[in-house]
């Protein structure tokens, strides 16, 4: 992680929102709009504290308020771009469910692979996550993006033109922050740091 130089572009910073009541119960939160808890207001402010000194061309943030106020209380509000892409998975039927709920009714059911009945497909996602994926790589300079946890992972996956399932295994925590960028003078896109809970690694053009 000590070099992060990417000689074509700059990096693509990526974080999820804090916490909300939800997340704190592990269920699962597409579009329904919920408001951070205290402390993911708490979580959003420590993000400010070590992203204020880095430098970035675009802002970008999912338009529902818990990744949008997180986006503000970090310091970045005023530059936001809201892209409607960056919204969460559509659960459809599972939304608001936990897990264990979820497999009470479709036992052995995995997101990445067989997606939401009455929602998104994992087709679907990873149509959007190829679009993001392609505004992001035309993009010059240090770029922040703000949105939730599944479509963040579904996004990393296909940054390094992998299958969406391999989004399974990149778990990323409320108010996570992960460092997608570049290798070999741009040729290879690469993730070049992971569910940071502190400051994560920085480059000269951070």
């Amino acid at each position: 992680m000590s070099d992060l130089h990417s000689p074509a572009q700059g990096n693509v910073y990526v974080v999820r929102h804090g916490e909300t009541a939800w997340s704190l119960t592990g269920q699962h939160t597409g579009l329904t709009d919920l408001a951070l808890t205290r402390r993911g207001e708490e979580q959003a402010r420590a993000l400010a504290e070590w992203l204020h000194s880095m430098s970035f061309t675009h802002v970008l943030s999912s338009p529902l308020q818990r990744a949008l106020r997180t986006c503000a209380l970090a310091g970045f509000g005023d530059r936001a771009v809201l892209d409607a892409d960056l919204v969460e998975w559509n659960y459809g039927d599972y939304e608001g469910r936990t897990l264990a709920q979820i497999r009470g009714l479709d036992p052995g059911w995995e997101l990445f692979r067989d997606g939401c009945p009455g929602g998104e497909s994992v087709a679907d996602i990873t149509g959007r996550a190829d679009r993001i994926v392609a505004r992001l790589a035309a993009l010059e300079g240090n770029v922040i993006v703000f949105s939730s946890g599944h479509v963040l992972r579904v996004l990393a996956a296909r940054w390094l033109e992998a299958h969406t399932a391999l989004g399974r295994n990149l778990v990323l925590d409320p108010a996570g922050v992960s460092v997608l960028g570049y290798d070999h003078d741009g040729a290879d896109r690469v993730i070049r740091g992971w569910n940071h809970r502190g400051p994560p690694p920085t480059s000269e053009h951070a």
